[in-house]
């Protein structure tokens, strides 16, 4: 999991969601600059509906020796899903680090917040993105209330603004949205992997960044939770935070995803709404299977299956 620890109870204690914990603000603050390093960073400015929060212009990511991304472009604007689909191996989770700042671009820019990635510190960064990578470890016996509680170290380092009653808050309200209050003082390591996914996107909305990136966040879930995340991923738009999410199936995105980004062999094969871009012929063609596209009987809703015999 690739997060700051910066908890405020000690490992394998049992505390209440909302509780004080050992921890203090002033030794939180303390472990922060020793891993970011001194100096404020600065909150960034409310978002207005439309701004581009993130964007790719032309990139070329290499991994080895491999070109993974070739000439890729794509922006994700407050207000918006952006669901990044395509087969395996076209390039979705190489796209989402590039645009969180986790892997290095070989030619073009990104630009979070209008500003080139390299221009940012990390401590900024991580008040102006969150990123929930496809799989969440930890070596440490922390509880689930403390794994959500590592979401708020990035505000630790803002002494004007920082409130302990904050992080309580924010972190209450994490692990509500995303239903795992119930065991907030188990330890991480005895979940299952569905409830390890739902408590990491809950780290990831305890930070309250304006833009989340999160890469394959329904993987391991039933399908109840799979609808959940989507419907969080909705709301945080609708709030107006940017989501760029990696989606397997074409169906959750093309309910709940404002425009999708369709990847393939390091390429954006289409780019817009799903109704538009959901198309049988791409589709087909992209993924080599053949699918077919109709609309749901009851709500028109773009529906995608994949083209069996009788």
């Amino acid at each position: 999991m690739s997060s700051t620890p910066g908890t405020k109870s000690k490992p394998g204690t049992k505390s209440k969601p909302g509780t004080k914990s050992k921890l203090s603000t002033g030794s939180l603050r303390g472990l922060l600059r020793g891993r970011l390093g001194s100096g404020a960073p600065t909150p960034p400015p409310p978002a207005t509906a439309g701004d581009v929060l993130v964007e790719a212009a032309d990139i070329t990511v290499r991994l080895g020796s491999r070109e993974v991304l070739r000439g890729v472009s794509v922006a994700a604007r407050a207000g918006e899903v952006l669901a990044l689909v395509g087969p395996n191996g076209a390039g979705k989770s190489t796209l989402l680090g590039a645009l969180a700042a986790d892997l290095p671009v070989d030619g073009g820019v990104v630009r979070v917040h209008g500003r080139p990635v390299e221009e940012w510190s990390a401590p900024e960064l991580a008040l102006r993105r969150a990123v929930l990578p496809q799989s969440a470890a930890l070596s440490f016996p922390f509880t689930v209330e403390e794994v959500v509680r590592m979401g708020r170290a990035p505000w630790a380092r803002q002494p004007e603004v920082y409130e302990e009653d904050s992080d309580d808050t924010a972190v209450a309200e994490a692990m509500a949205v995303t239903e795992v209050t119930g065991f907030a003082a188990r330890p991480f390591a005895a979940l299952s992997g569905g409830e390890r996914a739902r408590v990491a996107l809950a780290r990831v909305l305890a930070q309250r960044a304006p833009l989340l990136m999160l890469d394959e966040p329904t993987a391991a879930l039933d399908l109840r939770h799979q609808e959940l995340v989507l419907r969080v991923c909705r709301a945080r738009a609708r709030a107006g935070d940017a989501v760029v999410v990696v989606l397997h199936d074409l169906g959750l995105a093309a309910a709940y995803a404002d425009r999708v980004a369709v990847l393939r062999n390091g390429r954006i094969a289409a780019d817009g709404p799903p109704a538009g871009v959901f198309e049988e012929g791409l589709l087909s063609d992209v993924y080599r299977q053949p699918v077919e596209v109709f609309p749901h009987p009851r709500t028109g809703d773009v529906l995608i299956t994949p083209k069996r015999g009788s």
